[in-house]
């Protein structure tokens, strides 16, 4: 659990400023579940150029609690938790300087938003708040006010937490939970999870990801993993210590965070999805007279497939559907073998094109649409489906043919340049897994909105 805080003061010398206002969101990691926002009475003048900052005078502060009134809430609100500030070294200070007037002790473990955004969104003009948020497009409303900063910083937060592949937040989160000797039994586990469309991700005590896991309702897939009996299932049984999950909304995302985390966190039980390269592929060439095959082959690095397949069986499926769907011949596709004509042919499903009563050019055409129709080669395209609220959406970049990376960005803050898409943008490599997955989703087309740019 992280407190994301922020907090304005009356300014001063160093240590002797007090605090004027403070806002505090309490935050899953998912949605703000707590918060406190109040006014306070530092019982000192605020410096002149604060008030012009912030707006925040000497008036409205007389009647506002002093200090020691909220004092007790703020405990309350953080307590276990990881506090989050944008610059928190600085809140830290002030918050723990204010408590020691009070006499008592406050610490805790601590995350700075300037710090993760250097590591994981690097070479930005400004970390300031305001400059960084309007880059990353992020609405912000009530700037420099307690409440408005605190709120950006949690919409920052969770898009550092969508671009931590590596998990390294999660896993200081974890480690929290491990002093505190929090292990909860499966059935505690489950009952906490959503029955959402996301990622999940199965820790064992030291915090290392042991599986990760996508799913359209992420409690009943764990929960699977919970009751199955299979080695891999009574493993998991054994080495869990927590879950914890992404919402993505978009089934897309899931599959394509699914498939580049693997890679790189390499969890133990993920050996059948950790392999690069799907095992069977689709070629085309041309043959002697002139007509486009299309050929199933063994995936071959040093050749430019059409797109890839976990399987044989799922290949064949595929080429069958393709074959009927653009009126191809079977024999040209490799899937009927016969000297003469195809089967199809004989019962008229086949316009001769396997013993040239169809010109070649024309059969070509339906091969190229094929083609046209099921890759994004040299395409820039934007994939638009849903996001994880109904006030969101999500965006996958593909440009030039490549895969750059997804997003989320709110709909009433519409994305509609380049510039701030690309900062947005949670970079992903482009390979033949995520080309593959991609080219399934154009294919089918289901809920997606696709602009072409």
């Amino acid at each position: 659990m992280y407190a994301i805080l922020d907090i304005e003061t009356t300014g001063g010398q160093f240590n002797e400023e007090g605090i004027t206002e403070i806002a505090i969101y309490k935050f899953d990691g998912h949605e703000v579940v707590d918060q406190f926002i109040s006014l306070v009475n530092p019982e000192i003048p605020i410096q002149p150029f604060v008030i012009k900052l912030t707006g925040i005078n000497n008036a409205m502060l007389r009647s506002a609690p002093k200090f020691y009134e909220v004092a007790k809430r703020i405990i309350e609100i953080t307590k276990d938790c990881i506090i989050v500030a944008h610059n928190a070294s600085f809140d830290y200070r002030i918050l723990r300087t204010e408590f020691r007037r009070l006499g008592y002790d406050f610490e805790a473990q601590t995350l700075c938003t300037v710090e993760l955004t250097k590591v994981l969104i690097p070479e930005q003009p400004s970390y300031s708040l305001g400059k960084l948020v309007r880059a990353l497009g992020i609405p912000m409303a009530d700037r420099h006010r307690a409440s408005g900063d605190a709120m950006a910083t949690v919409k920052l937060f969770k898009m550092l937490l969508d671009k931590d592949l590596e998990k390294t937040i999660v896993k200081q989160l974890i480690q929290t939970e491990i002093i505190k000797g929090l292990a909860p039994k499966l059935l505690d586990i489950v009952e906490h999870l959503p029955s959402k469309t996301g990622i999940y991700y199965i820790h064992r005590e030291d915090g290392k990801i042991i599986y990760i896991g996508k799913s359209r309702n992420i409690k009943k897939r764990v929960n699977q993993h919970f009751t199955g009996t299979s080695h891999k299932c009574k493993k998991i049984q054994l080495e869990v210590f927590t879950v914890t999950y992404e919402i993505t909304g978009s089934e897309l995302i899931a599959f394509l965070k699914e498939s580049e985390e693997v890679k790189i966190n390499k969890p133990v039980y993920n050996k059948a999805q950790s392999k690069t390269v799907l095992p069977w592929s689709l070629y085309c060439e041309k043959d002697a007279n002139g007509y486009l095959n299309l050929m199933l082959a063994k995936t071959d690095g040093r050749k430019k497939e059409i797109t890839s397949y976990a399987s044989l069986a799922e290949a064949k499926n595929a080429l069958f559907r393709i074959t009927s769907d653009f009126k191809l011949c079977q024999k040209l596709t490799g899937l009927y073998q016969a000297e003469a004509e195809c089967f199809q042919y004989k019962i008229k499903e086949c316009d001769g094109a396997c013993i040239g009563k169809t010109e070649a050019a024309e059969y070509n055409l339906r091969v190229q649409e094929f083609i046209d129709k099921h890759t994004f080669e040299n395409k820039s395209l934007m994939i638009i489906d849903r996001g994880r609220t109904i006030n969101e959406r999500s965006a996958v970049l593909i440009e030039n043919g490549i895969y750059q990376g997804y997003t989320f960005y709110d709909l009433n803050h519409q994305i509609n340049t380049m510039p701030v898409l690309k900062n947005i943008i949670i970079p992903m490599p482009h390979n033949r897994d995520t080309k593959s997955i991609l080219q399934t989703a154009l294919r089918k087309n289901k809920g997606i909105k696709v602009i072409s740019f």
